[in-house]
Formats: C-alpha cells, structure tokens, sequence
C-alpha cells in the first residue's frame, strides 16, 4: 500500500524488516570492533560479508549505482575515515591510531532492506572528534524521538537540526545526503533532510519507514565528489561523522529496526516508549 508515492507497510511486513534491522546492527557492531589501527579498509569491508552469509542475507550496498550509469559501489559498507563525509570506499587504506572512521552498512532480508551508520574511534582520539561524533549521534536519537508525536517529515528535521544548534559546538550539517525511506528497497521517498522547517513534507503515519541519518563536519559541510564518482570529502579537509538508524512508524508508536533493543534505552531517556513489534 502506499500514500502519495510513499510505501506503507504492514505490521507483519515491519517485523520482517526487523530481521534485515538485527543483521544490520550485528555486521556494525563487529565491523566497528574491527576498525583498530593496521586494519585496512578492505578487511573490515570482510567482516561485513561474513556477517551478511552467516545471517543468510545479501548486500543493498554492493553492485549499488550501476542501473543508474555509476560504477558499481565495490563493497557492502560505505567506510569513511575523517575527512571523508560519505560513500568512502573500503580499499586498502590502513587505518592509525587518532583516526574516526564512519561506516554505512546495509542488509537484505527477504527482500525487505536495512540500512544503518556510526562513527567509530581508532584508539586515542581527540576531544573535538569525539565531541563531533557524539553530537552527531544525540542528533540522529532527537530525531528518531521527535518520529513519535511527529505530524510531518518536517518535524524530525527540525528536531536534528535544533539538537546540532543546541549542542555547543560549531559544526556544519551536511544537506546534501539525507535520510530517506527504506522498504522493499533501500531508498524510497520521502527524503528526510537534516535541517528544516517543522509542519512541512510529507505526512508521518503508521506504516512509515524512515532511515533517519545526521551528518554533521567540524567545519564548512561545503564537499567534493571525488573521481572514483563516489567518494565525498569536505572541501576544508574537516572531519565528518554519520549516525543512521532504520526506524518504524506503529499504531502504538515507534521502533527502531536497526538496535538490538529496538531503541528502548535511549527513547526512554528522552521520554519516548518504543511500540510493541511481534
């Protein structure tokens, strides 16, 4: 079912996503584990396959971009490191102590897709990577709370935009790469920018799915495409940090489809209970 171009799913349809959301999360959670100092990016990028075969799920990274005259995308995560804001490309880049790197990781499950980023740290990092990192992740946790009572897609981008604007450190919101629908595919309408005004896109009602993402820089959001036609750095060679989620729009609220507990702890802390999912 859809409404106004944008596809709704059922609660049975929802839950199947959850099992592409739980793969998502598991392939992170040791891909992050595996991003130490002397791990190439090519490596981790491995890690990331093996997660996808034992789960018995497929790559919505891999391959990507080529039904559109791209290149084929070579890996199944997106492995950014510092300066790179997006869409880095996992080669055989040594990762040094000091590093962040971003990693982007997708899933297929039945055809029903999941989609998810964090921003990781390489042995000691500096206070202000750091501080870049964490601001950007309360930032994605404002957004996919403002999803429960929000009306329209307006509503979450003005809750990013104004936990960056609150959080005491001068960083720049990337606007060119937002947040978007996921379902059957990767990325469906609608778009869900990082900043804006509230009351305005598209309507939020149950049967949404949105993968919600803040990208936030430690100077000018200004960026380059590279020539390999994918990979995006700053222009003033700023650090960059990526923070996505898959979440669910319910009946009886929100759920988050790419977190082992479904975004119960930090909805909780910020006053929002998660819906029930069977």
């Amino acid at each position: 079912m859809s409404r106004h171009g944008i596809q709704l799913k059922t609660p049975a349809q929802i839950a199947m996503m959850r099992r592409a959301g739980l793969v998502v999360a598991k392939g992170l959670a040791e891909m992050g584990a595996a991003a130490v100092a002397g791990a190439t990016l090519a490596e981790i990028d491995a890690v990331g396959r093996d997660v996808l075969a034992v789960h018995g799920a497929t790559s919505n990274f891999l391959g990507y971009g080529a039904e559109w005259g791209y290149p084929p995308y070579p890996g199944v995560a997106c492995i950014s490191v510092n300066e790179v804001v997006v869409h880095g490309i996992p080669d055989q880049r040594r990762l040094v102590a000091g590093d962040i790197v971003s990693i982007d990781f997708g899933a297929v499950v039945d055809g029903w897709h999941g989609d998810a980023a964090r921003t990781f740290m390489v042995g000691e990092v500096d206070d202000e990577s750091r501080r870049l990192s964490e601001v950007t992740r309360n930032a994605l946790w404002d957004g996919i709370a403002a999803v429960a009572s929000a009306k329209r897609v307006g509503d979450i981008s003005h809750a990013i935009q104004r936990s960056v604007e609150t959080s005491g450190l001068q960083v720049g919101i990337v606007r060119e790469y937002t947040g978007h629908g996921i379902g059957t595919e990767m990325h469906q309408e609608p778009d869900v920018p990082n900043s804006g005004r509230p009351h305005r896109g598209a309507r939020i009602v149950p049967g949404v799915c949105l993968a919600i993402e803040p990208i936030l820089t430690l100077g000018s959001p200004e960026n380059v495409e590279l020539d390999d036609e994918w990979t995006v750095v700053t222009c003033d060679g700023s650090r960059a940090a990526h923070w996505e989620n898959s979440v669910a729009v319910l009946a009886d609220g929100i759920f988050v489809l790419t977190e082992p507990d479904g975004g119960a702890a930090e909805l909780a802390a910020r006053g929002v209970r998660i819906a029930s999912l069977d």
